[in-house]
């Protein structure tokens, strides 16, 4: 597979710079728009890495994209009809950001990670092995690591900010930050979300463990899916046929990457270090195997 350029940084002068997230620089358009553009940034333990994974942000728009399209039966996303030359024209700065950035609508994005867990993995494994429950979520005795569920579970996290670590709350924590209709209508279209998702994506040989959405709120409070969706890094992705439960199944996503920082003597704090070549090639690699499996698209 192909190792394309890496973008660690858009730098667009013709727009407002709104934000830089740990993968996304997002710009102002007008009042009712704006541009996400996907880096190639990985961020790994709440770190943002300092060196990219190659075609990283092109698959995560690709795959994003693929998705949003999938699901706008069950939940509209911010996505609009724009195009890019008509955002960048000039031709110099549309080139850096082709094929990873999109024009979405301004919306009011709310204070919760919405986390759907099929598989008992990650934290979700230490959690259950200490006190039987995920995230307070009370499982069956008896299951081991990698297992899945009887069926898909809704963790719902606090977003926090770049640096700092995303808490578990419990479903009452976001009746409190939400109002309970919406509460509720966020954890069931999540999970909704997940099983569409999660059963299209076992035909095409891959297993969705666990993925998190989020979500915002536009002027008369229409429910919209926002940022990424069931992507490599908003995902736990598996290999269906090297899948056995009692281990940590191989992932497509940035487990990889992980596993590799785990075997550092790293703290887990900024500065992360530097990846070597060879470790972030086979990132890009696998970031790019996932979306041909799944979409069917390649570069």
């Amino acid at each position: 597979m192909s190792s394309p350029e890496a973008l660690f940084e858009s730098s667009i002068t013709s727009l407002k710079l709104r934000a830089r997230g740990k993968v996304r620089d997002i710009y102002d358009i007008d009042d009712q728009h704006m541009l996400i553009v996907t880096t190639d940034r990985i961020s790994a333990f709440d770190v943002v890495l300092p060196n990219p994974i190659p075609g990283k942000g092109r698959v995560l728009t690709q795959v994003s994209n693929f998705w949003f399209a999938k699901t706008q039966a069950l939940v509209p996303n911010h996505l609009v009809d724009m195009l890019l030359q008509d955002v960048l024209p000039d031709p110099h700065e549309r080139e850096e950001v082709e094929g990873r950035a999109i024009v979405v609508k301004k919306l009011i994005p709310l204070p919760v990670e919405a986390i759907v867990r099929g598989y008992l993995i990650g934290s979700g494994w230490k959690d259950y092995q200490k006190t039987g429950a995920v995230c307070g979520v009370k499982l069956p005795t008896g299951l081991q690591q990698g297992q899945r569920l009887p069926k898909a579970i809704y963790t719902p996290s606090t977003k926090a900010a770049i640096g700092d670590h995303d808490d578990n709350i419990p479903f009452s924590e976001t009746v409190t930050l939400l109002g309970e209709s919406l509460a509720k209508q966020v954890r069931d279209i999540s999970l909704t979300l997940y099983k569409k998702a999660a059963d299209f994506a076992l035909e095409r040989g891959i297993i969705i463990a666990d993925t998190k959405f989020e979500f915002g709120l536009d002027a008369a409070q229409t429910l919209y899916l926002i940022d990424e969706a069931l992507t490599p890094d908003s995902s736990r992705f598996w290999p269906a046929d090297q899948y056995q439960v009692g281990i940590s199944p191989p992932s497509f996503d940035k487990q990889f990457i992980r596993d590799y920082l785990e075997t550092l003597d790293w703290d887990k704090t900024a500065p992360g270090p530097l990846l070597p070549e060879n470790i972030t090639l086979k990132s890009s690699e696998k970031y790019q195997e996932a979306r041909f499996i799944l979409t069917g698209l390649s570069d």
